[in-house]
C-alpha cells in the first residue's frame, strides 16, 4: 500500500497545487464551508463558474474520455485534484450527482448518441444531472418502485406517472436519470427501466423540501403523463436493476471520500485545555482521531489500488459507513462542547458555530444517502463476507401481488 505518491505523482500534485493557488483561496480552517452567506442563486451561478473555469484548464474531467472533453488522464489524477481541492474555499459540491453518478453510468451503459449529445455538456457544467430514484415508498429498498412507465400503442413512446423525492439539486437539473416500473407481473427487482428525462418538459412539477437548517437542496418531483421517448431508455426495457446497483456504487463511493480533510484538528482545537482535563471529552477527541485515521488508510488502500489501474475494493463501500458515522459524532460534538451557546443560531456565534450547526442537521443524511446504514450492512455481508443472504419474502412474487 502506497502513503506517498511516486515521482511523476508527486509533480502532477505539484502542478495541481500551483494552478489552485493562484485560482482560489485557501481554506482557513479544514472545516470552512464555502458559501454560507450567498444566496441559492448566486452560490449555483458560482458553481457553474468553477466547474467552467475547471474544465477549461484540464481539471474539470480529468479522468472521463477525451473524446467526450475530458482531459483522459488517469483516476490517480483526479483523486490528487480532489485532495487539494479540499483545502480551498470553493464550491465543490453542486456537480457530485452530475458527474460522479450520473455521467459515469452513461458512460458505461448509454447509447452513442446519448453519449454525445450529453456528457461533454455535463462536464463543462453547461447541464446539471439529477437522479430520480427514491420514492416516497421506495428509499433503501428501491426495487419497490411505484412510479409507472407505460407504452403508448401508438406513438411507441412511454408515459410516466409518479412521485420522486429526496432528490438533489431537482430545481436546476436540466436532465435526469428516472427508474420507473415497466412491467408490474414481474418480480420486484425485475420489470425496471431506467430513462434519461429532460427535466423542461411538460408534466414534471418540482417542489423543495425545506429542512431544518434552512436549506432546500434536496426536492420532490411529481411526474404527471410525462411522455419520454422510447430512444431514452437506458440498457433494455425491463433490465434497470443492474443500472441502478452500478449507480448506487458511484455514489456510497462519493459519499465515503466526501468528508473535509482533518476533522480531529479541528476536534482538538475545539476541546482545547478541556482535552486535558476532562477524561470524556479526551476519549470522544481519541475515538474521531481513530476514526479519521482509518478512513485515510481506507482511502490509501483504494487509491494504492487505483494507481495501478485496478479498481477499489470493499474498503470505499466500507468508508461510506465510517464516514457518515463519524461526521455525524464531529458535528455532535462540536454542539455538546458549546455547552448553552449551542442553542443559539450559528450565525448569532461565529462562523465555525455556523458550520458545525450545518453539519449537526446534515449529517444525518449522509448515513441515509445511497442507502442507510443497515442496507449497506447487509451489502457488505452478502457480498463481501459471503454470508447467507437476509430472509426474503418478496422473492420470485410478481410486484402487483405483493402486500402494499
Amino acid at each position: 500500500m502506497h502513503f506517498e505518491d511516486q515521482p511523476q505523482d508527486a509533480e502532477y500534485r505539484t502542478h495541481v497545487r500551483a494552478w489552485l493557488e493562484a485560482n482560489a483561496p485557501r481554506k482557513t480552517r479544514p472545516d470552512e464551508t464555502w458559501g454560507l452567506h450567498l444566496p441559492e442563486d448566486d452560490r449555483v451561478a458560482a458553481a457553474r463558474e468553477w466547474q467552467r473555469r475547471k474544465f477549461d484548464a484540464g481539471f474539470g474531467a480529468i479522468a472521463f474520455p477525451r473524446k467526450y472533453g475530458g482531459a483522459g488522464g488517469r483516476a490517480y489524477e483526479s483523486a490528487i485534484f480532489q485532495q487539494e481541492e479540499a483545502n480551498f474555499s470553493v464550491p465543490v459540491a453542486f456537480y457530485n450527482i452530475s458527474l460522479g453518478v450520473c455521467i459515469p453510468s452513461l458512460l458505461a451503459l448509454a447509447r452513442p448518441e446519448h453519449k454525445e449529445r450529453h456528457v461533454r455538456a455535463a462536464l463543462e457544467g453547461t447541464e446539471v444531472w439529477c437522479q430520480l430514484y427514491s420514492e416516497p415508498a421506495a428509499g433503501s429498498d428501491l426495487a419497490g418502485i411505484l412510479t409507472r412507465a407505460e407504452r403508448d400503442a401508438d406513438a411507441g413512446d412511454f408515459i410516466i406517472n409518479g412521485q420522486k423525492v429526496w432528490t438533489t439539486h431537482a430545481r436546476h437539473a436540466s436532465w435526469a436519470l428516472l427508474v420507473a416500473r415497466t412491467d408490474a407481473s414481474k418480480p420486484k427487482h425485475e420489470g425496471l427501466t431506467v430513462f434519461i428525462i429532460d427535466m423542461k418538459v411538460p408534466g414534471i412539477t418540482v417542489r423543495p423540501i425545506r429542512q431544518a437548517s434552512g436549506e432546500a437542496d434536496f426536492n420532490e418531483v411529481f411526474l404527471t403523463d410525462v411522455r419520454v421517448p422510447a430512444a431514452n431508455v437506458i440498457g433494455e426495457v425491463d433490465g434497470g436493476w443492474k443500472i441502478i446497483v452500478a449507480s448506487l456504487v458511484h455514489e456510497r463511493v462519493s459519499i465515503g471520500g466526501a468528508l473535509p480533510r482533518d476533522l480531529h484538528r479541528m476536534t482538538l482545537e475545539m476541546a482545547g485545555d478541556r482535552a486535558n482535563t476532562d477524561a470524556r471529552i479526551r476519549e470522544r477527541v481519541a475515538d474521531q482521531y481513530l476514526m479519521s485515521q482509518g478512513l485515510w488508510l481506507m482511502s490509501a488502500r483504494a487509491l494504492t489500488a487505483v494507481s495501478k489501474g485496478q479498481a477499489p475494493g470493499p474498503e470505499s463501500i466500507c468508508a461510506k459507513i465510517i464516514a457518515g458515522r463519524f461526521l455525524q459524532d464531529f458535528a455532535y460534538f462540536g454542539m455538546d462542547l458549546r455547552g448553552s451557546e449551542g442553542v443559539l443560531a450559528g450565525r448569532e456565534l461565529d462562523e465555525a458555530a455556523m458550520t458545525s450547526q450545518r453539519m449537526w442537521f446534515g449529517s444525518l443524511a449522509v448515513r441515509i444517502a445511497g442507502g442507510t446504514d443497515e442496507i449497506v450492512r447487509n451489502t457488505i455481508a452478502e457480498r463481501v463476507l459471503g454470508l447467507p443472504p437476509e430472509v426474503r419474502i418478496d422473492k420470485g412474487i410478481p410486484f402487483k401481488d405483493l402486500a402494499r
